[in-house]
């Protein structure tokens, strides 16, 4: 599929939402019955994927203000993190852009819809700089960890192997140095 043909739209209460499926119920849910919803209260911005030619909606992701602070028993991850950042601009905490849901129409599984959509998250806010963002967080569904770890993310922590989610994070700073030329 050439996802070049793809539009993305912002949602809001005059945007007609596509028809829309994927496997988990809860992402279908919260597209139709929430999405909207969030968008008015300002606690998530949700966009839209669609392919004009098929009248659909071929993915969506909803992105919110986030931040990663330090926890005295994660000593090892904050070590990782600030091994990047110069001593002087350390902090106790970090900006962040959460991924709030990231879902593709069953109809689109496979076609690296999702890897596009990380990588356009990843180039707006290393690019565009629109506001200053150190890291991209999710939870992760843990049927979907692979995913985000084939595209550069890593678990926060290890306490949360067993869940249903996990803490998960990009440092945007290795998009950055990847992307320069």
């Amino acid at each position: 599929m050439d996802l070049s043909t793809l539009v993305q739209l912002q949602v809001s209460d005059d945007i007609e939402i596509k028809p829309f499926k994927c496997a988990d119920e809860d992402l279908n849910d919260f597209l139709f019955d929430d999405a909207k919803h969030f968008q008015r209260e300002l606690m998530a911005v949700t966009y839209l994927l669609i392919n004009p030619n098929e009248n659909l909606t071929a993915a969506y992701f909803s992105l919110l203000a986030d931040k990663i602070s330090f926890n005295p028993y994660e000593k090892r991850i904050w070590n990782r993190l600030n091994r990047n950042i110069p001593n002087q601009k350390r902090r106790k905490n970090y900006p962040a852009v959460k991924i709030g849901r990231l879902a593709v129409n069953e109809q689109y599984a496979g076609c690296g819809i999702g890897t596009f959509i990380l990588d356009s998250i990843k180039y707006t806010f290393t690019t565009v700089k629109r506001l200053g963002c150190r890291f991209i967080t999710v939870d992760a569904l843990s049927s979907a960890t692979s995913f985000y770890e084939k595209n550069g993310f890593l678990f926060f922590t290890e306490a949360d192997r067993n869940d249903e989610t996990r803490l998960m994070f990009y440092d945007l700073k290795n998009f950055e140095s990847q992307n320069q030329h």
